[in-house]
């Protein structure tokens, strides 16, 4: 016979948690109760403020890289002058293999290796908030896209 856990990879998990909370342990469930649209409605407004600020970077603005601590480039040029319409930086791809960097990359990836080379700036933490801000741009100006990681 086969073991249902094996075969059922579901319930294995969902004894595991029975068995912990059982146990006395705590199990976090996401979403347990629907948000109300005050939540919904402040969780886009974080969501927009995020997209403002990475709008303002992409676009080469001197005060909010200020204020993030970042300098995107030393040649003057914005994300923008190579990528004017936001939709040719293709996040849709990502993860995928990119022929300039000869490697394996992610779209924070691309990103610094597009700071660091074309405009010979300085690489901003991956996980810092200027990478936040301009993957929240990246993706709002790109999100009627169909997702489509690999390709070229």
């Amino acid at each position: 016979m086969t073991n249902p856990r094996r075969r059922y990879p579901l319930i294995a998990v969902a004894v595991v948690a029975l068995a912990s909370v059982g146990a006395g342990a705590r199990w976090a469930v996401a979403h347990k109760e629907p948000h109300t649209a005050e939540q919904l409605a402040a969780f886009q407004e974080v969501f927009m403020e995020q997209v403002r600020t990475g709008d303002a970077l992409f676009h080469g603005d001197a005060e909010t890289e200020k204020k993030l601590g970042v300098k995107l480039s030393a040649t003057g040029m914005a994300c923008a002058m190579c990528h004017p319409y936001t939709s040719d930086t293709h996040p849709h791809e990502f993860p995928k293999f990119q022929e300039q960097m000869n490697e394996f990359a992610t779209l924070r990836d691309m990103i610094n290796w597009c700071i660091e080379k074309p405009n010979e700036g300085e690489k901003i933490d991956p996980d810092g908030p200027a990478m936040k801000a301009l993957e929240a741009y990246i993706y709002w100006s790109n999100r009627h896209s169909k997702l489509d990681p690999g390709r070229h």
